[in-house]
């Protein structure tokens, strides 16, 4: 994948347009120009949500959020490279854990997860009422570990302020689809993944073996140098409702003698513009760099929404690319998963088979008189086509499993590291 391909600048939504959307009858409260604008914006989000947008957007000026990120993003890489015991002793102290295997010292993303739950009788108004601890959390007591001490506080902060946004952005789409299905599917579920990720450098994981003393220092650079490929994340759909990232920071780290053994890393800005997130845009045929605005909160639809929505909202076919001849280089994010409930129940029944995306083109032709198409392209063989994953009336839960299995099972078609 080169690295000049087209990029894409997001739809910006401010957040006090989307809180005048989200409000009950905001028609009735705000004048008939105001009423136009506030149509007009509606109208922008469906287009870039649906068949005929990119699947994401943008949006700003959520209070705090850009003081927040700055607090917790740095987090992640010093995270990564703790060793393990005092890492699981500060993912311990503020309730995270991961789901890929930290000691494995190729890995090239180190997740830090948690549940985040709220409440569905809570007004969406109060969701994102950010109370910023600063320094006064809760933690560990290890002067090593102080600068952690507020890493559950920042992550959970920062989290709700992404569900709040989640939330009002599916309130707004449900007035224009008709009826409360998406808002509904998720305050049945009250439970959102927080999930800080540290896409790793090339020297990251050098110096993870160095300090794992698992190879000597020529074998451990030649090791990394062959596992290394132009993707951090490989391509895939999120099979939640909304997903809700934070834009990415980069980070620098400086290096001795080929390798450092610091965990400190100077934040510097994007070397090429963009994001490094890139989509599949299949009414371009193409893949298309994302671009976003600095402090924003980046919105992509997930294959449930596709579902729940009948095709009016459409899935983002994503994957992270990593810069090339940049090897001290590091990504970090926050991310947020917006999901239904386990139980909530998946119909087919008049759901759209016009979409355009890559997936659907191949894979969402559910008559029992047609059969799924092969993908054509190397992106789509990577990707287990929808019809193959969810059959009509599975339970998310059941949906979840099968998509997990066929991505990163045994017998799937990518690898999970």
């Amino acid at each position: 994948m080169t690295e000049e391909n087209e990029t894409i600048e997001l739809y910006n939504l401010n957040y006090s347009d989307l809180i005048a959307l989200s409000s009950p009858d905001h028609k009735s409260q705000h004048s008939s120009k105001n009423t136009e604008y506030l149509q007009s914006v509606m109208n922008t989000i469906m287009k870039n949500l649906g068949p005929s947008g990119p699947g994401l957007l943008a949006v700003t000026g959520v209070p705090d959020a850009s003081d927040l990120r700055q607090t917790l993003l740095p987090m992640a890489r010093k995270l990564a490279l703790l060793n393990n015991d005092d890492r699981k002793r500060v993912l311990k102290d503020h309730g995270l854990g991961s789901d890929v295997p930290l000691k494995n010292v190729d890995r090239t993303v180190s997740p830090f997860a948690m549940q985040l739950k709220y409440n569905r009788d809570l007004d969406v108004s109060s969701i994102c009422n950010v109370n910023y601890l600063g320094i006064n959390g809760c933690g560990s007591d290890d002067g090593s570990l102080s600068e952690f001490k507020n890493l559950g506080n920042v992550f959970k902060e920062l989290g709700n302020c992404m569900i709040d946004v989640g939330l009002r952005l599916a309130r707004v789409c449900d007035k224009v689809i008709g009826g409360h299905e998406l808002e509904e599917s998720l305050l049945e579920s009250c439970s959102a993944k927080g999930r800080l990720i540290h896409y790793h450098s090339v020297l990251d994981n050098l110096i993870l073996q160095a300090l794992n003393a698992t190879a000597s220092k020529s074998k451990s650079a030649k090791k990394t140098s062959s596992n290394q490929s132009d993707l951090w994340q490989q391509w895939h759909y999120d099979y939640g409702v909304f997903t809700i990232l934070t834009d990415p920071m980069f980070m620098f780290a400086s290096e001795s003698n080929g390798v450092s053994l610091s965990c400190d890393g100077k934040e510097c800005p994007s070397p090429s513009g963009h994001t490094y997130l890139q989509i599949l845009d299949p009414n371009k045929n193409s893949v298309v760099k994302v671009k976003a605005s600095s402090g924003s909160f980046i919105v992509q639809v997930g294959e449930s929404a596709d579902i729940l929505s009948k095709g009016k909202l459409r899935a983002t076919l994503h994957s992270v690319c990593r810069p090339k001849n940049l090897e001290n280089l590091s990504r970090e994010t926050f991310v947020v998963f917006l999901q239904p409930a386990w139980s909530k129940t998946l119909s087919l029944y008049d759901f759209s088979m016009q979409s355009l995306s890559l997936n659907d083109e191949y894979s969402r032709n559910h008559d029992e008189e047609n059969q799924c198409q092969n993908p054509s392209s190397d992106i789509g063989k990577l990707v287990p086509p929808l019809c193959d994953r969810l059959k009509d009336g599975m339970t998310f839960a059941e949906f979840s499993r099968e998509t997990t299995k066929q991505y990163y099972g045994s017998s799937g078609l990518q690898t999970k590291r």
